[in-house]
């Protein structure tokens, strides 16, 4: 049997990180403009965020300003069970 990527990564314990970006524009330095960015990662690491993080510097124009971040486990190993049967209704 085969999981999706996602649930894979939920169980081998990812959760979903939200970032919230401020970054100034490049042609009004003093205007702030915002970008949010959603992955599942690892923490305390983050080492997803980080990568998008050292891309967005190195590729893009937009100075960062701040980043504030929120991290969620969607599924933890005491709420992952295997069933073995199933009941039909008719």
């Amino acid at each position: 049997m085969q999981f999706s990527s996602d649930l894979d990564h939920q169980l081998n314990g990812y959760g979903l990180t939200t970032a919230h970006i401020l970054y100034r524009i490049p042609d009004f330095v003093s205007v702030l403009q915002t970008y949010v960015w959603q992955d599942y990662d690892q923490a305390p690491d983050f080492p997803v965020m980080r990568r998008f993080l050292r891309f967005w510097e190195a590729s893009l124009d937009g100075a960062l300003h701040s980043v504030r971040y929120s991290h969620q486990r969607l599924i933890g190993p005491n709420e992952w069970r295997r069933v073995d049967g199933e009941f039909k209704l008719n």
